[in-house]
């Protein structure tokens, strides 16, 4: 099933602070967009978020085809046939370590945690 693809800002920063993209594009949305649909047809995509995360509810996990150990996070309309990339992840144990070391963005959280609430 063909689908159509739709890139958040955020999912392409997060592509750009990591994988920089090797097209040398200056937006690479039309990359993304490529190795989406490419992991897509190749049937890379599960509900399960990578490594034991909690990803929102509703989420589809598509796993790169180049990069095995990219993971991008989508939402899928399966009435319209539209997937909306929202973000990504690297994995953990993965063929490289991952780019943004998981400490680094586990601090992030703590520092959004508003006190009282952690």
């Amino acid at each position: 099933m063909s689908v159509l693809i739709a890139v958040t800002d955020h999912a392409v920063e997060r592509f750009r602070q990591r994988i920089g993209g090797r097209s040398g594009e200056v937006d690479a949305r039309p990359e993304i967009i490529d190795r989406v649909a490419r992991a897509w047809e190749a049937g890379r995509v599960g509900d399960e978020p990578p490594g034991g995360g909690r990803g929102p509810r509703g989420s589809v996990y598509v796993r790169d085809l180049v990069d095995r150990s990219l993971v991008f996070v989508c939402r899928f309309d399966r009435a319209g046939g539209e997937l909306v990339v929202v973000t990504l992840w690297e994995t953990e144990g993965g063929p490289a370590a991952p780019r943004v070391p998981r400490r680094y963005t586990d601090a992030l959280k703590r520092r959004r945690t508003p006190p009282g609430d952690g």
